[in-house]
């Protein structure tokens, strides 16, 4: 019983306690929106996935806020091996299509399915970390290398991703946590103006030449002009919007809201997960929303404030990377609910179901919680 005790003293003194109580806000919100926005199948099956997803996300906070991500990243022959495989596993049987992506991994007998691209986000921006620092204490991110080697090990885990799965969403935030990155690492400013202009350049060529699929054109289209088929590609955000509107300041009232409580299949659609944020808007109003950007908010905050006093490069740019994830799939997702962004299937974080989704992210936020913990005294820091 001892043995237990200082086991687990040992493991909370390893703990960040504010970043677990945000992510645990966060969550805890969640599972309520979910279970309201579920609440018209008659079926908890939702509400007690994600809860259990929660509970194993406090396991692997604590577990990764045990273990040292230097350490962790020496192996990084195998782990880059492991996110190859894990990804091209969605070409075996047990790859499940839905929506068009083939994204999820499932067979009889489990009780929920996995999204590889979601698990792999944690060992990609530990080994892209790794990379990166070596070429900011050795190179100083002045050479061509230093832009080359990261880059392509970012682009490639995107193109892999896309003609595995083809999911270009969860491909984009691979690309967006190597620009953080970068970023942070100091790679010299031209060229993010040249990336810019070659990636314009290149978006044009490929819409002059008729080269991009039509789908995609039109989730483009119908952000500019929202009268553009708005029964077809606009449905989505146009029925998120008006669910939004409805709430007002204070809301409908939790499980009370028009849309996330009807059975019509033309009412809110994928409440749960892409368009959570849409359901506190209509139940909970301008409040619910402020709340969940003010909880996303305060944990990436908390993350790039680690960043800042991280005792190497490498723990700094981890905690860059997984902050940048956070901003971006929180910008991205409420953009869209706000009909400002175009849908491209991203999640919120910490609120959307997805059992996946939770344990990953809780796994990333004790690497935060673990780099935070071993920062360097001030007196050495200085």
């Amino acid at each position: 019983m001892r043995s237990l005790t200082g086991a687990i003293q040992y493991v909370w003194r390893k703990m960040d306690p504010v970043l677990l109580g945000l992510i645990l806000a966060a969550t805890g919100y969640g599972v309520v929106l979910v279970a309201s926005a579920t609440n018209y199948t008659g079926s908890s099956r939702n509400v007690i996935v994600q809860a259990a997803a929660a509970v194993l996300g406090i396991f692997a906070y604590a577990f990764f806020s045990v273990v040292d991500v230097e350490h962790f990243s020496e192996k990084w022959k195998w782990f880059l091996a492991f996110n190859i495989g894990f990804i091209l596993l969605l070409m075996t049987p047990l790859g499940m299509e839905e929506n068009g992506n083939r994204s999820w991994l499932y067979t009889r007998g489990m009780p929920t399915s996995i999204q590889p691209a979601e698990i792999v986000k944690l060992t990609f921006t530990v080994l892209l970390a790794k990379q990166m620092a070596w070429f900011r204490e050795n190179r100083k991110m002045r050479g061509l290398d230093s832009l080359l080697w990261p880059a392509a090990h970012a682009g490639f885990m995107f193109a892999l991703i896309f003609v595995v799965s083809s999911d270009v969403g969860s491909g984009m935030v691979y690309l967006v946590i190597y620009v953080g990155m970068a970023f942070a690492a100091g790679l010299p400013w031209y060229w993010f103006a040249i990336g810019t202009g070659v990636l314009g350049i290149g978006i044009t060529a490929l819409v002059v030449l008729d080269k991009v699929p039509t789908y995609m054109m039109e989730r483009f289209i119908v952000i500019f002009d929202h009268s553009y088929s708005p029964q077809g590609v606009g449905w989505q955000q146009t029925r998120g919007l008006m669910a939004l509107g409805s709430g007002g300041i204070f809301g409908q009232g939790l499980f009370n809201g028009i849309q996330t409580q009807s059975l019509d299949p033309s009412s809110l659609p994928e409440r749960e997960t892409d368009f959570i944020f849409c359901v506190a808007g209509e139940e909970l109003g301008l409040i619910g929303c402020l709340a969940i950007i003010l909880l996303e908010t305060l944990i990436i905050y908390r993350c790039f404030q680690t960043a800042r006093i991280a005792r190497s490069s490498m723990e700094s740019l981890v905690c860059v990377g997984f902050a940048t994830m956070l901003m971006f799939q929180t910008i991205e997702n409420i953009g869209m609910c706000l009909f400002v962004m175009p849908v491209i299937g991203l999640t919120l974080p910490f609120f959307s179901y997805g059992g996946s989704s939770i344990v990953t992210l809780f796994a990333a936020m004790g690497i935060v919680s673990g780099i935070r913990k071993r920062i360097l005294p001030e007196w050495l820091r200085n």
